[in-house]
């Protein structure tokens, strides 16, 4: 993993800030990426906590970011199609774009990780993590994560 995955919300295994969580207004958190290969044709962003109670659980599944996209500001909208042509799937709580921390009681972990990919997915809006995994199978170039904590 190479790209440098930062956000101006929070840092590296800091806590999430209420903001982007179920506790308040729930928007996404500013995100930015460095070091993405050159020979990348989009980009992908999975948000997803591994400590949730029935397994792996998705807040954010969005991609065919285009390939000089280096961040994602605060607050994308909950579209299926953005105006850049990205596309959001479905997250675990069976809603479009971001849906933040929102653990059962505890801390638990969120990654947001960013992909490098070397073609555009010819796929709908409104997948699964899942769905988007399987695709990009033989077509990451690159990855990098950062990773929040939150404790409800």
């Amino acid at each position: 993993m190479t790209i440098k995955v930062t956000s101006t919300s929070f840092n590296e295994g800091n806590s999430i800030p209420k903001r982007y969580t179920c506790d308040d207004v729930n928007l996404s958190p500013q995100l930015e990426f460095k070091e993405v290969p050159e020979s990348a044709e989009s980009l992908a962003v999975i948000c997803e906590d591994p400590d949730a109670p029935a397994g792996v659980w998705s807040h954010w599944v969005i991609f065919n970011l285009p390939k000089e996209c280096r961040s994602l500001p605060e607050w994308v909208m909950e579209r299926e199609i953005l105006e850049d042509g990205s596309k959001q799937g479905l997250n675990d709580f069976g809603t479009v774009g971001y849906r933040g921390p929102c653990p059962p009681g505890g801390t638990h972990r969120y990654y947001f990780k960013v992909y490098a990919l070397d073609t555009k997915l010819d796929l709908p809006p409104k997948i699964s993590r899942k769905q988007l995994l399987n695709a990009m199978k033989s077509h990451v170039l690159d990855e990098g994560q950062l990773m929040g904590v939150y404790t409800r």
